[in-house]
């Protein structure tokens, strides 16, 4: 069976490493041994740790910035409650798989301000997502389907904050079962709907 190229079998063994491990405990040296190949072809193709947690996150996980990229270039498709579904669907998804990469990070301070620094230098981020779907629930407003006076960035900002805290909210229930992602983007898109959506016109008399 032929071996896959290098840069899969990195991306492959990082993404399960930091999943399994934590970005802040797995090391490169472990990444290469996982991946099959030299510590120095791993940097050949990422410079840093950092830069290959970002390689992960948009290369690994659910699709969540060009799903509201394509949304924003043509905003007026399909409904609007089917939009904020499917986006709180992957959203959902995403923040299901980053967080257990992720947490880590908090307990280790001097990591965590030097990724944040590489995620500043290529225009990366938490914050990035957040302003995506502010800019495409904006594009909404001004084709009349969302209400001029809705506040877009609190919209944007309670859609996917719910998503964050589908992720770890739940484990303490009788259950520790998070609710199915596909009820759960549903319900996220029809409470967030109410406050958006344009006021039907009185009836005629």
């Amino acid at each position: 069976m032929e071996q896959k190229p290098a840069r899969v079998r990195i991306l492959d063994a990082a993404h399960e490493l930091m999943r399994t491990v934590g970005l802040a405990r797995v090391t490169t040296k472990e990444i290469a041994r996982a991946a099959d190949c030299s510590e120095a072809a791993l940097y050949k193709y990422f410079p840093s740790k950092e830069e290959l947690f970002v390689h992960v996150l948009t290369e690994r996980l659910p699709r969540l910035l060009p799903l509201l990229g394509e949304l924003t270039v043509e905003p007026g498709r399909g409904s609007l409650e089917d939009n904020l579904k499917q986006i709180a669907r992957q959203a959902a998804l995403f923040y299901e798989e980053s967080f257990p990469i992720t947490a880590s990070l908090y307990a280790e301070q001097q990591l965590k301000r030097k990724l944040d620094h590489t995620l500043r230098t290529i225009g990366a981020g938490p914050h990035v997502p957040m302003r995506a779907l502010d800019g495409y629930l904006r594009a909404e407003a001004a084709l009349g389907r969302i209400r001029p006076d809705a506040d877009t960035s609190a919209a944007a900002a309670l859609l996917l904050g719910a998503c964050v805290q589908r992720v770890f909210s739940y484990e303490a229930t009788e259950t520790g079962e998070r609710p199915p992602v596909d009820a759960f983007a549903a319900r996220i898109a029809r409470t967030l709907l109410g406050g958006l959506s344009v006021a039907e016109e009185p009836a005629r008399p």
